[in-house]
């Protein structure tokens, strides 16, 4: 019974320092080895591993991909809006032992560094650019947090600022802004088309000046066009340039005198004076004119042109 029990006491401690010195490091891990407190140079790969007991000291360090956000920042930009700003860090270790060895927490180091210069890229940016440009802001920032990160070991993949948080006051004037603008665009193409519009309209003008017979077949379409609405009143509009092109085809009219009517003959302003000559009555005696709207009138009522009405 002694000598098993003597037996199993040292197959337990073989075994207990078996499993002290058995370590495995994953596949995203790397492990840095310290060794009565000196680190060896090269980092243990993924897999089943062995320490010795008591000596070694393993620390695993992660490679993959850290996604750190960063904490909202509040600052004043280069032309003094205050602004809220976050962002997100994206990072992987490159040399562990570097990682393990040169900083005490890289993590802690690489979110101070981007809070830092999430600060400083606030207060060199204007407005505009960090609601329009944030990808030179996302490289600037990248390059700000990398130079030190590079001598910890590790790698800045990416800085992207996710969300920029204005004062109410700012966010009101931005609409007003924009809705001036907008309603600045629409009165210049207002303006535009009546510009255009008036062009048209006096090239019109000169084609019926040139051609009155289209301003009377322009007058019959909108006739047509308004009587195709089945209304019951019409509303015929009659053009003053109608009564000028009428006005012009018609004969002058003929002037009372003492003696009877006579037509009116026009004075050149360069000619002499006439002598004044008895005329005789009758060749001074013109046939009176009867304006088209009497006949009219008479043949409406039933009356013949010469008779008593």
């Amino acid at each position: 019974m002694s000598f098993l029990i003597s037996l199993l006491v040292p197959v337990v401690a073989v075994l207990a320092l078996l499993a002290m010195s058995v370590r495995v490091v994953k596949q995203y891990e790397r492990g840095v080895v310290y060794r009565f407190g000196r680190v060896l140079r090269e980092p243990l790969r993924p897999g089943l591993t062995l320490i010795v007991p008591f000596v070694d000291r393993l620390q695993k360090v992660n490679m993959q991909i850290v996604t750190m956000p960063v904490p909202a920042q509040d600052g004043i930009t280069r032309d003094n809006v205050t602004v809220r700003v976050d962002a997100v860090v994206y990072f992987r270790v490159l040399d562990p032992i570097r990682a393990a060895v040169d900083v005490q927490d890289y993590l802690s180091a690489i979110g101070q560094v981007a809070q830092t210069s999430l600060r400083s890229i606030i207060g060199k940016s204007d407005l505009d650019d960090l609601l329009c440009d944030r990808e030179q802001l996302n490289q600037g920032m990248e390059l700000m947090i990398d130079s030190p990160a590079e001598g910890w070991g590790v790698h800045i993949e990416r800085v992207e600022v996710k969300d920029v948080a204005l004062p109410e006051s700012m966010k009101r004037s931005m609409s007003r802004q924009a809705e001036a603008e907008r309603e600045r665009r629409a009165r210049v193409i207002t303006a535009d088309g009546e510009l255009q519009a008036s062009q048209q309209l006096a090239q019109a003008g000169e084609v019926m000046a040139e051609h009155p017979a289209a301003l009377q077949l322009r007058l019959l379409q909108t006739v047509v066009e308004v009587a195709a609405e089945r209304n019951s009143t019409l509303v015929l509009p009659f053009p003053v340039e109608l009564l000028r092109f009428l006005e012009r085809t018609t004969p002058g009219e003929p002037t009372e005198t003492a003696a009877g009517p006579t037509t009116a003959a026009p004075i050149e302003e360069d000619a002499p004076e006439p002598s004044v000559m008895p005329r005789p009555a009758a060749a001074r005696l013109v046939a009176p004119r009867v304006p088209l709207a009497d006949v009219a009138r008479d043949r409406a009522l039933g009356v013949m042109p010469g008779q008593c009405g």
